[in-house]
């Protein structure tokens, strides 16, 4: 190495680790040089997840544990020199699983089966349900059956859930636990089981939220492991239609209205008057797990690619980031956030939530209104192995504000091979994060956020809203 080239790169790690954001004294670079750098050097993002992992583990909505992430996060933005740090709060009715999550096969081959509570469960009483199970192969299968025909029945249902780059399959298959519950109860049944939405090999159960219609009684709802599904499949093919008796006992329980919150922070722009670019995450896990993935580095991601952009002088507009709280059971702060700055036009959203493996696709949906910023955008991303797309971007789960203002969106496609075997699951560590391909992530958004926080002009978005994410995560 040169002493030139020497030089170089210590004035670049002062960059990339400098605070606070905006610094008159480190070394100025280019956006290109900044964003290219991160994909070696940067060390913010992996700072963000181990810290939120480590430090304070499960996060579950409205519980104290939420609480503590959130004042984790504002020390950490305030630290690393974003401005209006912030906790918006919000109310919403909080649900907590219990300790007890038990399924045992009482005949005719007895055998235990791993199960968790899905979100806003109802409890089975004191001891469990013993009862038979009404097998299915698809929540079509199940929604076709008369209403009032499982009567007294735990109805368990299953799926052909594959593993996809895009995670295309999720919203198909996913129906089993977003609708599921609400269907079996509305046909009679006790309770319902469901083949875990996911993609794994391991005994870990993915939890998940359902949503219960207005039109049925919450039921004691459980996502089994997908090799005890397949156990138990084993077992109903076997029996040749004999009765299979199921033993389920579960405890979560509402603990009415509680608190949860937002937490935004800022690098201001130099013409406030502009509306900001909004960068989105969520900083909310279900209690089974740390949630690296899941949405620790998102967050970590977007605060990253923040800071950055700001080390290459202050940006036009203002890039505001929002760790949105309470996400997994709901999208209450999405839907806090929206209410609240409604009246607050911004620019563009853009969200990290699809884990933290590389970003190899851009959509927009301003590709035929303002073909010219998305061309600039493909363009200045194609170095890192990311394509273009004729997608219509649709926005991550909390960016509901985007959607209800008809705003610019961005999506930067992450690989979603791996990410449904860890999708709310215990297994949703920070070893399962790959540094290497959370620095390309960092440096995608690096680039893009940096166009967009300097772009003059108006950003256009193509006049094309979807009314909700093709991967609604909450849902």
């Amino acid at each position: 190495m040169t002493r030139q080239t020497s030089m170089y790169a210590a004035a670049l790690a002062t960059v990339l680790s400098a605070s606070p954001a905006i610094a008159d004294d480190t070394p100025s670079i280019s956006l290109e040089t900044m964003a290219d750098a991160t994909l070696t050097q940067d060390t913010i993002a992996w700072d963000f997840v181990e810290g939120i992992t480590t430090e304070v583990g499960p996060r579950q909505a409205g519980t104290e544990a939420e609480a503590r992430a959130r004042d984790w996060a504002m020390a950490w933005l305030s630290k690393h020199g974003f401005q209006n740090v912030a906790n918006e709060p919000f109310e919403m009715e909080t649900w907590v699983p219990g300790d007890i999550h038990r399924a045992h096969v009482i005949s005719p081959f007895p055998q235990p089966l791993t199960v968790q509570p899905l979100g806003y469960s109802a409890a089975t009483p004191v001891g469990g349900i013993e009862a038979e199970i009404a097998a299915f192969d698809s929540f079509e299968d199940l929604l076709a059956v008369p209403d009032g025909s499982l009567a007294g029945k735990i109805v368990y249902v299953s799926h052909e859930m594959r593993v996809s780059m895009d995670g295309s399959h999720y919203g198909q298959f996913g129906l089993a636990r977003f609708a599921g519950p609400t269907v079996a109860a509305n046909k009679g049944a006790a309770a319902i089981v469901i083949k875990s939405i996911g993609t794994d090999h391991h005994r870990n159960p993915h939890t998940g939220m359902t949503r219960w219609g207005d039109s049925a009684a919450p039921i004691p709802a459980a996502a089994m492991s997908l090799p005890d599904a397949a156990n138990l499949e084993r077992m109903i093919d076997r029996a040749g239609g004999k009765p299979i008796t199921l033993k389920l006992e579960l405890n979560p329980r509402l603990l009415g209205t509680t608190m949860s919150g937002n937490v935004v922070g800022e690098i201001v722009g130099r013409n406030p008057a502009l509306p900001p670019v909004l960068l989105a995450c969520h900083i909310d896990s279900w209690w089974n797990a740390p949630g690296a993935f899941d949405d620790g580095a998102g967050c970590g991601i977007i605060a990253a690619a923040a800071l950055h952009v700001s080390h290459t002088g202050q940006p036009l507009r203002t890039i505001r980031v929002l760790f949105a709280g309470a996400e997994e059971v709901g999208l209450w702060g999405s839907v806090a956030y929206s209410a609240a700055h409604i009246d607050e036009p911004i620019a563009v959203g853009i969200e990290s939530d699809f884990g933290a493996d590389r970003i190899w696709r851009f959509e927009s949906n301003f590709r035929e209104t303002n073909p010219d910023l998305h061309d600039r955008i493909r363009l200045s991303v194609a170095r890192f192995g990311v394509a273009n797309s004729t997608i219509v971007a649709s926005g991550g789960a909390d960016l509901n504000i985007a959607r209800d203002q008809k705003a610019a969106i961005i999506d930067l496609q992450q690989d979603g091979t791996r990410y449904f075997d860890l999708h709310h699951t215990p297994d949703d560590t920070l070893d399962k994060i790959d540094p290497e391909q959370l620095r390309q992530n960092v440096a995608v958004w690096t680039q893009v956020v940096g166009i967009l926080a300097n772009e003059e002009r108006s950003i256009k978005n193509g006049g094309i809203i979807p009314s909700a994410p093709a991967i609604m995560k909450a849902e």
